[in-house]
């Protein structure tokens, strides 16, 4: 997003933090309803205009969206749209990724409330990798000819029963509702919300043997202090390594492997 959008963004978010501090407020309920706004907006692309014209006045707007919600939604959802149509944004598109963000943002205060926020930061991560392995799996949960029902019924049989329910919810609405974006860059968008609810950073570690507890703390402990912040560890095992710890926190990677140096050898003899 570009500057309007961005500053948009920025004060609704402190919006649904102000909400996530009510505790009266139904987080899974809200992440429902936000997720029915974003996909009406979605679809109907000259009410989204309308609703984002710089030519009308914050008010009008406000006023129009309230309208159109106010009775099929409930008052903190009707408000937290109302203020967002206040804002000035880039695009109209914008207004409606800011909105899906926010869905999925109040589903994950929904399990930081109930506790279970580090699983579902551990289930998508786990799901993303079983999609990234199985190309026939990936095939069928992105395949744009399937019904919205077909691969629902799938990630139902993938996670009914295996995974806490905000996690499904999350994972249905991302395989249903793409919105032109990759499966796996969905996954990994859930994966930082997730983490920046916690205020941490995500690390991709890959080793060839599972790190004990104590290895998993040190590592912590270490990244944290070297990054300034605290740090959420999604942990693989890939034999290939070989041996030593590769990890991966956004576009940086810090490779220890023994096969990451036999092959800067190779490079060395090489050149």
């Amino acid at each position: 997003m570009n500057g309007a959008s961005r500053e948009a963004l920025a004060s609704a978010r402190d919006g649904l933090d102000a909400l996530a501090d009510n505790t009266s407020v139904d987080a899974a309920k809200l992440a429902e309803e936000l997720a029915a706004v974003t996909a009406l907006l979605d679809r109907e692309v000259s009410l989204r205009r309308v609703l984002t014209d710089p030519a009308q006045p914050g008010a009008a707007k406000a006023e129009l969206a309230g309208r159109l919600l106010r009775g099929q939604v409930g008052d903190a959802c009707a408000d937290l749209v109302t203020g967002m149509v206040r804002s000035r944004w880039s695009s109209s598109r914008d207004l409606v990724d800011a909105l899906e963000e926010l869905a999925a943002s109040a589903d994950l205060i929904a399990a930081e409330r109930s506790g279970d926020l580090d699983d579902v930061e551990d289930e998508v991560f786990r799901f993303g990798r079983i999609v990234t392995s199985n190309s026939e799996l990936r095939a069928a949960l992105a395949d744009r000819v399937a019904g919205r029902e077909a691969k629902a019924a799938l990630v139902r049989e993938l996670l009914g029963g295996r995974a806490k329910p905000v996690t499904e919810r999350l994972v249905l609405r991302l395989v249903t509702a793409p919105r032109g974006r990759s499966l796996e860059g969905g996954l990994n968008a859930l994966s930082k919300l997730a983490a920046d609810r916690r205020d941490r950073m995500v690390a991709e570690v890959t080793t060839a043997v599972p790190l004990s507890d104590q290895q998993k703390q040190r590592l912590g402990n270490a990244l944290a202090g070297l990054y300034g912040r605290r740090v959420h560890l999604n942990l693989d095992v890939d034999p290939e390594v070989v041996g030593g710890v590769q990890v991966r926190i956004g576009d940086e990677v810090i490779d220890g492997t023994i096969a990451e140096r036999l092959a800067e050898a190779g490079r060395r003899m090489a050149g």
